[in-house]
């Protein structure tokens, strides 16, 4: 059974992960930069790529040494190339080539989002056939899923994702960064129905999606009302529930449309307990097999690197030490080729 050294840097977690197989997890190590990039109110490319550079060698050793694995036993050594920070893929991507030349291994560049759309089948040799909806910090993306490598963008955000929503609402609200679990936790003693905030596109007839004009509608209301702390639960189960109108009506239309009976819902905004308990609910009344990603495996992290390449690996699929990163998304390099 293949064993599999991944490393993630397409943003600010240092991550790597030691699999075997599909599912035997042997380690899974992550550093969250998310303290230090907390007093930005964002993240700082620079400073995120100079602090893997720091982070990336004890994370891949304690990965090692957990997992009780030497270099020259692993099968293939992958990294993320792409999408993310620019400067952030260099140093995963670099770190895994020269893992993988020194020990005579094989490389493999694992597309970000790809490994995201495989995480809720973690474990699994097959992935059905299925509509994946891909929302985080940086991409909102509805896919047409037929199988391993097989996938059909159907819609993506036409300005801010969702996660970016989540975040720049959080600052408005003074509820600092990362916002979006913020939100989530007071939203739940919220009333989502007190405040009416828009919801984009919901009715545009395609899967496209819009949350720039849902930021600028709370940001007009604080203008005008102020931010009193007791409102705050219901301006973020408000705000909150706005989002999930809009993805789960795309969501749920695009799987009538299909005929498919599976969906999966991925990426860090997945972890939201709010999106997971309103689609599951759906799900369930409209006879649907939802898939999430098991605990972990939400926000970004090695693990499902280390799941896509494996697949990557199933299909005879490598890549030359010269391949390049690729920072900004395009959906032809989703494709098994």
């Amino acid at each position: 059974m293949m064993t599999l050294l991944a490393i993630e840097t397409s943003c600010d977690e240092t991550a790597a992960a030691v699999l075997r197989g599909y599912g035997e997890i042997l380690s899974h190590t992550v550093f969250s930069q998310a303290e230090i990039h907390s007093k930005f109110g964002g993240v700082v490319p620079e400073v995120a790529s100079r602090n893997h550079l720091q982070s990336a060698p004890w994370v891949i050793d304690e990965a090692l040494k957990t997992a009780g694995v030497e270099v020259g036993e692993l099968d293939t050594v992958a990294a993320t190339n792409g999408p993310g920070l620019a400067s952030a893929l260099l140093v995963g991507s670099a770190v895994a080539k020269g893992i993988a030349i020194g020990a005579g291994k094989p490389f493999m560049a694992i597309n970000h989002l790809e490994g995201h759309m495989l995480s809720p089948f973690f474990g699994r040799q097959d992935i059905p056939p299925h509509i994946s909806l891909v929302v985080s910090g940086g991409h909102t993306l509805l896919f047409d899923v037929h199988g391993f490598g097989d996938y059909r963008l159907l819609g993506r955000t036409l300005d801010d994702a969702a996660g970016e929503a989540f975040d720049k609402v959080a600052k408005l609200l003074g509820l600092g960064y990362p916002g979006g679990v913020r939100i989530d936790r007071l939203a739940r003693d919220g009333n989502a129905n007190r405040f009416d905030f828009p919801r984009g596109m919901i009715d545009s007839g395609d899967y496209n999606f819009s949350f720039s004009g849902l930021k600028t509608a709370v940001r007009v209301f604080l203008e005008k009302h102020g931010t009193a702390e007791a409102d705050l639960p219901d301006l973020c189960a408000s705000f909150q529930a706005a989002i999930l109108d809009v993805l789960l009506a795309k969501l749920f239309r695009a799987l009538k449309e299909s005929g498919h009976q599976s969906a999966a819902i991925s990426g860090g905004v997945s972890a939201n307990a709010a999106l997971r308990s309103r689609a599951a609910d759906r799900a369930s009344k409209e006879g649907v097999v939802l898939h999430t990603a098991p605990p972990g495996l939400h926000t970004d992290n090695a693990l499902m690197i280390a799941y896509a390449a494996a697949h990557h690996a199933a299909a005879g699929i490598t890549s030359p030490f010269d391949e390049d990163i690729y920072p900004n998304f395009d959906p032809k390099r989703l494709q098994a080729s």
